[in-house]
């Protein structure tokens, strides 16, 4: 019976560890499953370095093209400026698409979804690695949609499973 158990348990370990090999996301499974479990913080530091709360502005739900609705908060910086990650967690997505430009999402704690859009570039962080609060993932620019427009950050947070959450009140410091 020992043996059987043992011999289960090396073969599931191995399954686990060649999985994180294949999948980088799970690599940090340990972490993840722990992040899983947390809550969203009340507050959150401003993810654009040298960007003080008093200096943003409300932008949630305004009006955009095709008729949507803003789903996060726009930080204007120069352009270059580092972008810090908000929470600790996993780089589950580093892309290009037509809105954002160039993005980095964060499944940060409860699996809550942090999106930074509109980057000039990329810091050295690719999908699967673990991240910590106030590690650059990028520096601010205007790809994207935001074409021309002054440089600034999109900063979105979204509910695991859908659904936007405003971040100015965590950014603020004023979560209802």
């Amino acid at each position: 019976m020992f043996r059987r158990t043992l011999l289960t348990v090396a073969v599931l370990l191995l399954t686990f560890g060649l999985l994180a090999i294949a999948i980088p996301q799970l690599r940090h499974i340990h972490r993840y499953a722990l992040l899983m479990t947390r809550h969203l913080p009340d507050s959150l530091p401003v993810p654009v370095a040298g960007v003080r709360p008093a200096r943003l502005a409300d932008t949630w739900g305004g009006l955009r093209s095709g008729g949507r609705r803003h789903e996060g908060i726009d930080i204007f910086a120069p352009r270059n400026t580092p972008i810090l990650s908000a929470t600790e967690g996993v780089v589950s997505r580093r892309g290009v698409n037509q809105l954002g430009g160039r993005y980095v999402a964060v499944t940060g704690p409860g699996g809550h979804t942090h999106y930074y859009a509109h980057m000039e570039r990329f810091a050295a962080v690719d999908a699967g690695e673990w991240v910590r609060r106030g590690d650059t993932i990028g520096y601010v620019g205007d790809s994207g949609n935001a074409k021309g427009t002054p440089t600034h950050l999109h900063y979105g947070i979204y509910r695991l499973g859908g659904g936007a959450i405003n971040p100015y009140p965590f950014l603020a410091g004023r979560r209802r």
